[in-house]
């Protein structure tokens, strides 16, 4: 066979699953988004007529494959913010992802007004290390500027081998001119939580993302904090924490709910709707709980702090969620590339959308920043409603005597509770038991 008919034959295949995509994307079952068949098939024709003006007579010789994955991307990336089209290399990337483990600087980053912007730093990580803060836009990437550049495309030249360098220019609210840093790149831990006791019986978990192992991490957290004592408060940690696995939200959420809904999600497809309900626990746990959110808080946090607030299992301090309501499934293609498409939307057990909207603290308290740091600038979060084609939603005490229970020799309790007003804010209410009296578990 000749080399013309080989490409001429390749490109006839291409076409044909470009069109099973627009088939997949506009032959939905649903009443508001039906397509006509004809009018899908006239536009693939003038798809294929583009597709082929390109090849005759573009000024250089172009790659029917390259072209046609791009069509595809950019089509996906109209939908909404977090669809996307993966190539074969950014599926598998994907794939480890998300069992918590990759090379790199250790941001959780979103498009915004098509500039690349950090939602938040993973805590322990190279850019939390470095400085960068949730708002941060990232406006180049090692000199390239990172306007209308996908988010996949800018994720795979962040990252890199371990050891490795990489330049960002971030422009930062409140700072006038261009920031420079220049990160070394690390392997990104899987350990996702962290523990230790703020008093004898005031525990307090720190969830830094949902991962793979997240609960059962967090169950032995509670085991071990459970063992050390009586527990009479606990306090869980989710800010800045960018979410992860829907699976491991649903589970950190049932080790603190004996019954009722956790999270609902609700699609075009019967198979995308989905109510998961919480089991009795062995433990019992009739503790008070405070939950720590704010912007960066987002998706699999969100679901956790909505189920245990609509439940009356914890109260929820700090500042408003990110608000990423939606559920993205991620669905492998033949050639072994994939598709992320947003498919469902996330209800809380009380019904209500989080998308754009977020979780409302019962308590809001800004984070302010150590007296010493008071000429830094909180952090800017941005959040879901400020994603452009995002959807829309449906319907002081003082830090001395709140540190007099401490032991001397726990320095990291102490410095946590001197630079973190929301901690010693949550600290001071656990001490307030009666509170607690609109908790169905408080005393």
């Amino acid at each position: 066979m000749s080399v013309s008919k080989r490409s001429s034959r390749a490109n006839v295949i291409l076409i044909l699953l470009f069109a099973g995509a627009l088939l997949f994307l506009f032959n939905g079952k649903s009443a508001q988004v039906k397509a006509d068949t004809d009018e899908v098939y006239e536009n693939i024709d003038i798809f294929t007529e583009v597709l082929r003006q390109v090849e005759k007579n573009y000024v250089e010789p172009q790659d029917p494959k390259a072209l046609i994955q791009g069509a595809i991307k950019g089509m996906v990336r109209e939908l909404d913010p977090h669809s996307s089209f993966l190539t074969k290399e950014e599926h598998e990337e994907l794939m480890v992802e998300t069992k918590g483990e990759f090379s790199g600087i250790g941001i959780e980053i979103t498009i915004k007004d098509r500039i690349l912007t950090v939602v938040s730093p993973i805590e322990g990580t190279p850019a939390d290390k470095a400085g960068i803060q949730p708002g941060d836009k990232i406006v180049k990437v090692e000199g390239e500027s990172t306007q209308d550049m996908s988010l996949l495309d800018a994720v795979k030249q962040i990252r890199g081998p371990e050891g490795t360098d990489v330049k960002l220019t971030i422009i930062r609210k409140g700072v006038d001119k261009p920031m420079e840093f220049t990160i070394t790149r690390g392997v990104i831990p899987i350990r996702s939580v962290k523990h230790h006791t703020l008093t004898p019986d005031i525990g307090y978990v720190r969830i830094a993302s949902f991962q793979s192992d997240t609960a059962e991490d967090v169950s032995s957290a509670l085991e071990e904090l459970e063992k050390e004592g009586r527990v009479k408060g606990l306090v869980i940690d989710l800010r800045n924490n960018p979410g992860g696995l829907l699976s491991q939200a649903i589970e950190v959420s049932d080790l603190f709910v004996d019954s009722g809904i956790i999270v609902s999600t609700k699609g075009r497809g019967n198979g995308h709707n989905i109510k998961a309900t919480a089991h009795k626990n062995k433990h019992s746990r009739e503790y008070p709980i405070i939950v720590l959110v704010n912007g960066g808080s987002a998706s699999a946090a969100e679901i956790v702090a909505g189920a245990l607030q609509d439940n009356k299992r914890a109260l929820i301090l700090g500042t408003r969620t990110f608000g990423k309501g939606s559920v993205q499934t991620i669905l492998p293609l033949s050639d072994g590339s994939g598709l992320r498409l947003t498919t469902a939307r996330y209800y809380t057990p009380s019904g209500r959308s989080i998308q754009s909207s977020g979780i409302m603290p019962d308590i809001e308290i800004p984070f302010q920043p150590p007296e010493k740091d008071s000429k830094k600038q909180s952090p800017r979060f941005i959040r879901e409603e400020n994603l452009k084609g995002h959807m829309v939603d449906e319907d002081n005490e003082t830090k001395e005597t709140q540190a007099e229970n401490l032991t001397d020799s726990d320095e990291k309790v102490k410095a946590l509770l001197e630079k973190d007003n929301q901690v010693r804010q949550t600290l001071h209410l656990l001490k307030s038991w009666d509170i607690f009296s609109q908790s169905k578990n408080g005393s």
